[in-house]
């Protein structure tokens, strides 16, 4: 049986209600004295207390002796029971034992002096972040600020030295919220907790320090990108966070209006020629790399990838990793590339004359090259392609097209509500008044925030005779777009309406994003 089938049919023989959602119910501030992982083995959580009773969810209805006892542990004298999938439970203690932004100020408050060499201890094999209650002050502090991290889905920590505190602020869904201020005493200490995960120099501070660490946390596999700079009061910190349990998304589910992604999934069916994706850094376009490459990845295609970091591991595709050490630069990676008889390449950032020269050669030989660059919009992909050095003509002759992206926020499904926004920018943009608008207003599923998840605006230039012979008459990238958008390529902005007028985003986030 399915654990729904065994839920529901023991529901029913047993009388005990069936919940598939509990997070909503947990309402204890307090995790009882007992290991996090003995709840996770025993499948089991305490939601809430009522009138003495506590009200306990459980995955198996036979295992009952457990749950008596910890009630009796708990100091209550009756318990009410309800069935729940064991994912939910798993969530909802992660959960419980997950420390909030209070308690964290609540601890620091409680830490006092410190000594420096009696608090920073040799990293061991860290099993689970939630997991470890009686380490040491700022150990326990920097494990407070991953598993917050992790549990509110932020892509980067900062950690921020100023003159009288160091703040800690996260990066969620693109836009960074300060999560809680420290005492400056602690800093210190804090940069020293965090070179000796990353492995790196505790007695060098006045030169950037570069590392990586992989942690656990609430069931999740974590790699994360340290960067450390010496600034004026202090070194700052930066955590780049990647979720490794999070799955590739599909071409389709990335938000690409259903137009382009016919033309697009043609594209890169072709067998050869340049594919770029353009757009600031952190707006999804290694995402839609990966995605393009599991779409046309197949036993027949020998496809390898250059890239600075190897973000996500991809079946049956030879990636590298770009190693300054070594010297081994996307240029020099992108020739011996060629000699491995590559069907498909993809490289991650086209940065210099030679790697642009390279992948040009690469795709006039038969190969199919995806690549990225650092770009407002398509048509300027191309003019900063010549300011590079490269020549106009072959660039015509080689590249196929160039996708633009950004990342707007959705709104929370949960606490979504009609909004209405300014009149004057309405008439501004020639939207309609009666046009229904969204926000969302705040709640715990998106912790208060009132978005929840990302998704992409996109917009697709395709090569034409028309643009070829603009480029090689030497135009610039506003006389380009104006050609590309005579012949019906939607900018960023008007897709990023389309999803406003459909309830999925918000008019402030797509100007914010689009600079509109």
């Amino acid at each position: 049986m399915s654990e729904d089938d065994r839920l529901s049919a023991a529901s029913v023989f047993l009388d005990i209600p069936l919940k598939t959602n509990i997070l909503n119910d947990l309402d204890l501030h307090r995790p009882p004295q007992v290991p996090i992982q003995y709840f996770k083995h025993m499948a089991f959580v305490p939601l809430y207390a009522e009138d003495g009773v506590l009200t306990v969810a459980l995955n198996d209805p036979l295992n009952f002796h457990p749950v008596d006892e910890l009630v009796r542990k708990m100091g209550y004298h009756t318990s009410k029971w309800v069935l729940s999938p064991l994912k939910e439970i798993h969530a909802a203690i992660n959960l419980l034992f997950d420390q909030s932004s209070e308690d964290a100020e609540k601890m620091v408050q409680d830490l006092g002096t410190i000594e420096a060499e009696g608090d920073i201890s040799e990293l061991e094999d860290l099993d689970n972040l939630l997991d470890v209650n009686h380490e040491a002050p700022v150990i326990r502090l920097i494990n407070v600020i991953l598993t917050q991290a992790i549990r509110r889905e932020a892509s980067d920590v900062h950690i921020e030295p100023y003159h009288r505190e160091v703040k800690v602020r996260f990066r969620i869904d693109g836009v960074l919220y300060e999560i809680f201020s420290l005492p400056k005493r602690l800093q210190a200490h804090m940069v020293s907790r965090v070179k000796v995960m990353a492995d790196l120099d505790i007695a060098e501070k006045r030169v950037p320090q570069d590392g990586r660490l992989k942690i656990k946390a609430a069931n999740k596999t974590v790699d994360i990108r340290v960067s450390i700079i010496p600034m004026a009061f202090g070194e700052r910190i930066v955590l780049r966070l990647l979720d490794k349990t999070i799955s590739l998304l599909g071409l389709e589910e990335m938000g690409m209006p259903r137009n382009n992604l016919t033309v697009y999934e043609k594209l890169i069916q072709r067998n050869s020629g340049i594919i770029l994706v353009t757009g600031p850094t952190g707006s999804g376009k290694t995402t839609t790399l990966y995605a393009s490459i599991d779409r046309i990845n197949s036993v027949e295609k020998n496809i390898i990838t250059i890239e600075d970091p190897i973000e996500y591991e991809l079946k049956e595709v030879g990636q590298i990793q770009v190693n300054p050490k070594t010297h081994l630069t996307f240029a020099k990676g992108l020739r011996s590339i060629l000699r491995h008889d590559p069907d498909i390449i993809m490289v991650g950032e086209i940065r210099d004359l030679e790697t642009v020269e390279i992948a040009i050669q690469a795709s006039l030989t038969g190969h199919l090259v995806f690549s990225t660059l650092h770009t407002n919009d398509a048509a300027g992909s191309l003019t900063r392609l010549v300011d590079m050095g490269a020549e106009p003509f072959l660039i015509a002759s080689s590249l196929l097209g160039v996708v633009a992206q950004r990342l707007v926020r959705k709104i929370c499904s949960d606490c979504r509500e009609p909004s209405n926004p300014d009149p004057a920018t309405l008439e501004e943009l020639g939207l309609g008044k009666d046009q229904v608008f969204w926000k969302g207003k705040g709640c715990p599923s998106c912790v208060d925030i009132g978005y929840k998840g990302r998704t992409g605006i996109f917009e697709l230039l395709l090569m034409d005779n028309d643009i070829r012979h603009l480029l090689t008459s030497g135009a610039d990238s506003v006389t380009i777009k104006e050609a590309a958008v005579e012949q019906g390529m939607s900018t960023l902005f008007e897709d990023g309406l389309r999803k406003v007028m459909a309830g999925t985003t918000t008019l402030d986030d797509v100007m914010r994003v689009t600079q509109e």
